[in-house]
């Protein structure tokens, strides 16, 4: 279900959207289906011609270059069209691509595992903890790149203390953290609900940068997702990530 509630162009659009390249994917009732699209000057074009999907349009070599010099795209409607819902709707800039994440990656982020493991998914027991452990692990954590000697030796001190932890040997250790946060199709656009499991009382959005891959493993473009997180789940054990990260509508 989308519901776009007082979404605008000027909301959702990056400041340099009169001069950069934006590719998405749309519902269009003219076209009865998904569609690729080109955003244009304020338009939506269909660029179903080129692929059908976008995942096989971001293999296509000097793409950029193809969709700057086209000027006979199909146009589908405005983007206020597809928000209101005049000409359909705004749907996830994925399809058919496996959708990854890296967790653990900042030090507020490190620290809020840490705390849901020690609460076990307890939201209650979480500000205590976090009290107890802010001082200690923030200092600890600042500025330190992941996989360092100093990363090494900060690891032994905090073993030491007691306060070692899984999240933290992937977030500052050598190897990240990297897990299918959700399948092929599962994705919904900007201004849809979200999908949280009935039996999740602590849950949360994460915004996050996401790259567009190709196959190949080239880094062709940059949006921003919602990481839909199941605190309860997760706290309770790190072999409920898939449960707590990797449902329908959860990014």
């Amino acid at each position: 279900m989308t519901i776009h509630g007082g979404l605008t162009p000027e909301l959702i659009l990056p400041q340099d959207s009169e001069t950069a390249t934006l590719v998405g994917r749309v519902w269009s009732k003219a076209a009865d289906g998904p569609c690729p699209v080109l955003y244009r000057n304020g338009r939506l074009l269909d660029l179903s011609s080129l692929a059908a999907t976008l995942s096989a349009l971001l293999e296509i070599d000097g793409l950029v270059e193809r969709l700057t010099a086209a000027t006979d795209w199909t146009d589908l409607g405005s983007l206020n069209d597809f928000l209101d819902g005049t000409a359909g709707t705004l749907l996830a800039p994925v399809d058919l691509q496996a959708i990854k994440a890296a967790g653990v990656t900042f030090a507020d982020s490190m620290l809020e595992r840490v705390i849901e493991e020690q609460a076990k998914g307890d939201p209650l027991r979480a500000q205590e903890i976090r009290g107890r452990l802010a001082p200690v692990l923030g200092d600890s954590l600042k500025g330190l790149v992941a996989g360092s000697e100093k990363a090494a030796s900060v690891k032994a001190l905090l073993q030491d203390m007691g306060l070692w932890s899984q999240y933290l040997e992937v977030g500052i250790g050598p190897d990240a953290e990297i897990f299918t946060k959700a399948q092929p199709m599962s994705a919904v656009g900007c201004g849809s609900l979200v999908g949280i499991h009935p039996k999740s009382d602590w849950n949360n959005p994460e915004p996050e940068v996401v790259l567009a891959v190709t196959s190949t493993g080239a880094i062709v473009g940059a949006t921003l997702g919602n990481d839909v997180n199941l605190r309860d789940f997760e706290g309770r054990s790190a072999l409920l990530l898939s449960k707590a990260k990797d449902n329908n509508a959860s990014c």
